[in-house]
C-alpha cells in the first residue's frame, strides 16, 4: 500500500470511529426472514477465518466480501470460497469497505488478537452482527467495551468457542446438572501438545504484499520479523494471549459452562484468587509465552486448575490430549472432543457418550446464522466469551507478575493492587485506540 493510500486508510478509520461514537451511522440492518440467506463479510482469512467462512458457506451463508491485509492470502484463499459457493467473493485489503457495505449482515472477525477489540466495536457501530474468534480481546477492559458495543447497538455477538454448539458437550453439562457427581470440589482443565521450535531468525523487510504498519495497528512499532507474523504472532505478547488464550480458552470455557450451570448463571463465574507458576523450560527459541504452566483459580467452595504442556503430548491427562474433568465426591466426569465418560469410586463403568470432533463441524457457524435471522441469543454469546477470556487474562496477569493475585468479581479489578490493575488495560498505538462505546 502506498504512503498516500495508508494515510487515507488511517484517516478513514479514524473518521469512522468518531462518527460511530457520535451515533451518526445508520444501524438499520436489513430485515431477514427465517429462510433468508445471510450475507457475510470475512475479515482475516489465512487460518481460522478461512475455516469459519467455509463452514458458514456450508451452513447456507453467502460470503460477499473477503478482506485480508495480505494480498497473497487473498489470492490463495479466495478460489476456495469461489469453489464452495459457486461465485467468487469480492476482495479488499481495507476492512472499512466491508463494514460500510449495507448489504452485509454480519462479519467474521478472525484477525490476530490485538485487532479484535477495534474491529469488533467498529463492526457493531456499523450495524453488523459479529462472529469473533477467540480469545475475545487482549485486556479485561477491552472485553467490557466489545460486550458493551454488542449490547448498545443491538447486535448478535458470537465468540468462536465452538464447544458450546457441540451436542456431546451440551449433554455432558446436562449430566453435570443432575448432581450425580456429589459435591464438586475440583475442576481440571489441560492441554498436552508439542510446539516445535520457531528458531530465532533475524529481522527483515516485510513482504511486498502486506502493509506492515497497518498490520501492527494497535501494537507497538517494531521491525518486521517472520516470527511475529502469520500464525507465530500468537507466541508474542504484543499480539496474542499466550497458549492460555489460544488453546486454553476452549477448555476453560467448558469449565465455566459447568460453573454457570451449577451456580445459576454468569454472575458467580469468576474466581476470587489466582495463583500458579509458568515458564519456558524447553526450547530457547524466539517464543515469549510459557511452554509449561500450572494455574489455580479459587472459587471459595471449589477450585479450577489449568495445566499446559507444550513440550510433550505423551501419556496425556485421563488419556486425552486436551479436556476438562469435573471431580466430585461421588464421581468424576471427563469431557473431551471424542466424547465424555463418568468414573465411579469403585471403578465400575459409568454413563458415557461418544462423539466425533464436532467443534469444526459447522454447528457453531450455523448457530450464528440462525441467530442473525431470529435475533435470539447465540450459544457462545459475547458475555459468555468475555467471561471465559477474562479467566485467561487473569492467568496471564499472574504469569507476568510471577505472584498470586486477589480479584474482585463484582468490580472486576484487583482492589488496591496497582501493579495488577495496570494490566486491566494497555496502551494502543495511535490512531488505533479502542473506539469509544
Amino acid at each position: 500500500m502506498a504512503e498516500e493510500t495508508r494515510r487515507q486508510f488511517v484517516k478513514q478509520i479514524g473518521m469512522a470511529s468518531a462518527l460511530a461514537a457520535g451515533g451518526f451511522l445508520n444501524l438499520n440492518s436489513r430485515a431477514l426472514g427465517a429462510n433468508d440467506k445471510v450475507i457475510l463479510g470475512l475479515i482475516g482469512g489465512r487460518n481460522q477465518g478461512r475455516g469459519d467462512a467455509l463452514r458458514a458457506i456450508g451452513a447456507g451463508a453467502e460470503l460477499k466480501t473477503f478482506c485480508d491485509i495480505d494480498q497473497a492470502i487473498l489470492d490463495k484463499v479466495n478460489p476456495e470460497f469461489e469453489k464452495a459457493q459457486g461465485k467468487a467473493p469480492g476482495t479488499t485489503r481495507e476492512f472499512r469497505q466491508v463494514l460500510d457495505d449495507k448489504e452485509i449482515d454480519g462479519v467474521i472477525i478472525a484477525v490476530p488478537d490485538h485487532w479484535h477489540a477495534r474491529i469488533g466495536i467498529l463492526a457493531c457501530q456499523a450495524g453488523k452482527d459479529i462472529y469473533i474468534e477467540k480469545p475475545l480481546t487482549q485486556t479485561i477492559h477491552d472485553g467490557h467495551e466489545v460486550r458493551n458495543a454488542v449490547r448498545k447497538y443491538n447486535r448478535i455477538g458470537q465468540v468462536g468457542t465452538q464447544n458450546r454448539s457441540a451436542p456431546h458437550f451440551q449433554s455432558a453439562i446436562e449430566y453435570l446438572k443432575t448432581g450425580k457427581l456429589g459435591k464438586l470440589c475440583e475442576i481440571n482443565t489441560w492441554e498436552c501438545q508439542l510446539r516445535p521450535s520457531i528458531g530465532n531468525p533475524p529481522d527483515s523487510d516485510p513482504p511486498s504484499t502486506v502493509d506492515y504498519d497497518v498490520w501492527l495497528g494497535p501494537a507497538p512499532k517494531r521491525p518486521f520479523n517472520v516470527n511475529r507474523f502469520h500464525y507465530n504472532w500468537r507466541f508474542f505478547w504484543d499480539y496474542g494471549n499466550s497458549e492460555l488464550g489460544n488453546q486454553g480458552v476452549h477448555m476453560l470455557d467448558v469449565a465455566l459452562w459447568g460453573i454457570e450451570a451449577l451456580r445459576g448463571g454468569l454472575d458467580n463465574a469468576l474466581p476470587t484468587r489466582v495463583s500458579g507458576n509458568s515458564g519456558i523450560y524447553w526450547l530457547k527459541d524466539a517464543k515469549e509465552v510459557p511452554d509449561t504452566q500450572m494455574l489455580t483459580y479459587e472459587y471459595g467452595d471449589f477450585m479450577l486448575t489449568w495445566e499446559l504442556r507444550s513440550f510433550a503430548k505423551q501419556h496425556p491427562v485421563y488419556g486425552h490430549r486436551e479436556g476438562i474433568a469435573f471431580i466430585g465426591s461421588d464421581a468424576t466426569l471427563v469431557v473431551a472432543h471424542d466424547g465424555w465418560e463418568v468414573f465411579f469410586p469403585d471403578g465400575g463403568p459409568g454413563p458415557s457418550e461418544k462423539a466425533d470432533d464436532e467443534r469444526e463441524s459447522g454447528l457453531h457457524e450455523k448457530n450464528f446464522l440462525d441467530c442473525v435471522r431470529s435475533r435470539q441469543t447465540p450459544n457462545a454469546d459475547i458475555e459468555i466469551g468475555r467471561i471465559s477470556t477474562t479467566v485467561c487474562h487473569l492467568g496471564n496477569i499472574v504469569t507476568h507478575l510471577r505472584r498470586d493475585v486477589t480479584f474482585d468479581p463484582k468490580t472486576e479489578t484487583f482492589g488496591h493492587d496497582k501493579e495488577a490493575n495496570a494490566f486491566l488495560t494497555r496502551e494502543h498505538r495511535k490512531p488505533y485506540e479502542t473506539p469509544k462505546v
